[in-house]
C-alpha cells in the first residue's frame, strides 16, 4: 500500500508541476505578445527536473506514457488506470491553483494556460502533429530511461524532447502531446476545445512507438562493433 502511494504522489506532483509551470509560462508570456522559445524552454525544464527527480519511482507525469507502458507490459492494469487517476488529478489541481493565484482576466484570456487549435491547420493536421509529437516524446522516453543501455542524463532527454516538439508545432496545436496537460486547464476554464484530439492523438503516438522500440529497438545484446554503435571501438 505504502508503496502504491509513494507511486501516485510522485504521479501527481510531477503532473502538477508541469501543468502549473507550462500554463504560467503561456500566461505570463501572452501579456508580452507571446514568446514560443519561453514556453517551450519552461515545459521543458520543469519535466527534466521532475522526471530526473521521481524517474527512481515512475515519472510518467502523461496518460499517453502509461498507457504506451501497458501495451508493452510494463505496467500493471491496475496501476495504470491509478497512475492516470494520479495524473488527471495533478493537472486540475494545477489549473485551479493557477486560477486562483492569477488575475482573473489573464486566466479567462489564455483558457488558464490551455491549448487550442489554430485556424490554419485542419482537425486531421493537428491530430497528424499531436501523434507525431507524442512518438518523439515516448522514444525519447525509452531510449533514455527505459532501455537498460539507456545513458545516464536523467531526465534531460525527455525534458528537451518536449522542448523540441512545442518549438516545432507549438503554434498550431500547442504541441500538449499529454491528455493530462490539456484537461487540467480545460476543466478549470471550462473551454473542451479539441480534448478528443489531444487525447486520441497522444495515445495513438504513445501506444505506436512503444511498440516499435519495445519490437524492433530493444534488445539485451550487444551491439556489435561492425554495426556502428556510437562509441564502439575498433
Amino acid at each position: 500500500m505504502r508503496d502504491s502511494i509513494r507511486h501516485l504522489l510522485s504521479e501527481f506532483i510531477g503532473t502538477f508541476a508541469l501543468t502549473f509551470v507550462g500554463s504560467a509560462a503561456i500566461m505570463q508570456t501572452t501579456q508580452g505578445g507571446g514568446n514560443l522559445v519561453a514556453v517551450a524552454l519552461a515545459h521543458g525544464l520543469v519535466l527534466s527536473i521532475f522526471v530526473s527527480a521521481f524517474m527512481h519511482i515512475g515519472a510518467h507525469f502523461n496518460p499517453a506514457v502509461t498507457i504506451g507502458m501497458l501495451v508493452v507490459r510494463r505496467i500493471e492494469p491496475m496501476m495504470a488506470g491509478l497512475y492516470i487517476v494520479a495524473q488527471v488529478a495533478g493537472a486540475t489541481a494545477a489549473a485551479f491553483a493557477l486560477k486562483f493565484a492569477f488575475p482573473a482576466a489573464l486566466f479567462a484570456a489564455t483558457r488558464g494556460g490551455g491549448q487550442s487549435i489554430s485556424l490554419d491547420v485542419t482537425s486531421g493536421q493537428a491530430f497528424v502533429l499531436e501523434m507525431l509529437g507524442t512518438m518523439f516524446l515516448m522514444w525519447a522516453v525509452f531510449g533514455t530511461a527505459v532501455d537498460h543501455r539507456a545513458p545516464k542524463i536523467g531526465g534531460f532527454g525527455i525534458g528537451l524532447a518536449l522542448t523540441m516538439d512545442i518549438l516545432a508545432f507549438g503554434n498550431l496545436t500547442g504541441s500538449s502531446v499529454n491528455p493530462a496537460r490539456s484537461f487540467g486547464p480545460a476543466f478549470a476554464s471550462g473551454i473542451y476545445e479539441a480534448q478528443g484530439i489531444y487525447w486520441l492523438a497522444p495515445i495513438t503516438g504513445a501506444v505506436i512507438a512503444a511498440l516499435v522500440y519495445q519490437w524492433f529497438l530493444l534488445t539485451d545484446d550487444v551491439e556489435p562493433v561492425d554495426h556502428g554503435a556510437i562509441g564502439a571501438q575498433p
